[in-house]
């Protein structure tokens, strides 16, 4: 019995590394000069449903809070500080939508876009977000996947 439990248990931590170990870590993604990041940051393909969710969930994305977006005409408020991501598939290849997801800084200097996919280099004011970065790298991947859907 313990020997299966055993095996049982090593089959789940070998699997669990096996999913991880594909993903980059936010200091090690690669931006280019333009602030695009070509790599994806998981090794799986974005799931567009759960990038949109995630595009209005005020916990994580919230990217409603600032940008203007038809696809939402459910929610009633929109924000304007950012442009609107109506067509942002059409504007932005994958490369530089996950740039601008990840860490706009790298694209619009002076843009207040909060470093979605960054853990170090910043002043984090609650100590429980030291370390941590706003979405996971699959979160990432799943809006990218979903703004390419945003197409004229």
């Amino acid at each position: 019995m313990k020997r299966t439990a055993f095996l049982i248990i090593g089959a789940t931590a070998a699997f669990a590394a096996m999913a991880t170990a594909g993903t980059t870590t936010p200091d090690d993604v690669t931006f280019d000069d333009y602030g695009a990041v070509s790599a994806s940051l998981t090794g799986v393909a974005g799931d567009a449903a759960n990038g949109r969710k995630l595009f209005a969930n005020r916990k994580l994305g919230n990217c409603l809070a600032c940008h203007q977006n038809n696809d939402y005409l459910e929610q009633s408020f929109h924000g304007e500080v950012g442009p609107s991501l109506d067509g942002a598939g059409d504007r932005w290849n994958e490369a530089e939508l996950r740039g601008l997801v990840s860490n706009a800084k790298n694209t619009f200097e002076g843009t207040i876009m909060p470093a979605f996919y960054r853990t170090s280099g910043f002043y984090r004011n609650m100590e429980k977000f030291d370390g941590k970065s706003i979405l996971s790298a699959q979160d990432v991947e799943d809006i990218v996947a979903y703004l390419l859907t945003l197409t004229e």
